[in-house]
């Protein structure tokens, strides 16, 4: 599996900057796939290793039909205390994606 694009990620989430957490939150609950599709206590545990964990994530989270939306929230609500997948990411890219998404947003958290 290649490396994540960050800025790329970042930029396709400006889409959302404007959507109110209450509503992201409300589509992600509704129509996430581990909301409604899977057992969320029997969820696989990540290894702290890139490659698999990557594989791991992007497999828990194939077919959900909101991915983007998911990563966004978990961005303005987690940050950089993030753990576990969300929006098909495990938690060590979605810290890493906090930085850029944070700047392109223009350096502040909401």
């Amino acid at each position: 599996m290649t490396e994540p694009n960050y800025e790329e990620m970042a930029a396709q989430l400006d889409r959302y900057a404007d959507v109110p957490d209450d509503v992201l939150n409300r589509v992600v609950t509704g129509d996430g796939l581990c909301f409604w599709a899977f057992d969320r206590a029997d969820m696989p545990e990540l290894s702290g290793e890139d490659s698999p964990d990557r594989e791991l994530a992007a497999g828990m989270c194939a077919g959900c039909p909101v991915i983007d939306e998911c990563r966004e929230l978990e961005l303005r609500t987690a940050g950089l205390d993030t753990v576990g997948v969300w929006g098909a990411l495990p938690d060590t890219d979605r810290r890493a994606l906090h930085p850029v998404w944070l700047r392109r947003r223009g350096g502040e958290a909401r």
